[in-house]
């Protein structure tokens, strides 16, 4: 499974992804929300070797793909041999565990980790351009 606008911001790594492989394209920002009946529906009765899912990297939309992976899992009750990945800065492909996906649901976690850790702040200001523009908003009030 892999965001619908994959192959639009990487379509050389769409290409090779997509080599020997069956591709759900999903968008969870124009689609239902159904994706968790519905990918669970479809791992019972096609029984893939695996799921992989493919997600561009910050969008705040792309997470529920993730989620109803691990979601699809849950209501199957059954280990779904599965890998997840983001696409960072529209290229690097990087494995995301489930676990931090289960995890990014969770805001009241997430503000826990960046308090034990606050220079991840620092990372993200490399990705994230609405943080950038929010940290100059921010100094400009200060003025």
């Amino acid at each position: 499974m892999a965001s619908a606008c994959l192959p639009l911001v990487n379509p050389k790594l769409f290409k090779e992804l997509s080599r020997n492989r069956v591709i759900l394209l999903a968008c969870p920002e124009r689609e239902s929300p159904a994706h968790y009946g519905k990918l669970a529906s479809i791992i019972r009765s096609s029984r893939p070797r695996s799921i992989t899912v493919v997600t561009i990297d910050g969008s705040p939309h792309c997470l529920a793909l993730h989620a109803s992976a691990n979601e699809a899992e849950y209501i199957l009750g059954e280990k779904i041999p599965k890998k997840h990945y983001v696409v960072v800065n529209s290229s690097e492909l990087k494995e995301i565990s489930p676990d931090s996906i289960r995890v990014a649901r969770y805001l009241s976690l997430v503000d826990e980790l960046i308090k034990e850790k606050p220079e991840i702040l620092e990372k993200l200001m490399e990705f994230s351009m609405e943080y950038r523009n929010y940290l100059r908003i921010k100094e400009r009030n200060h003025d």
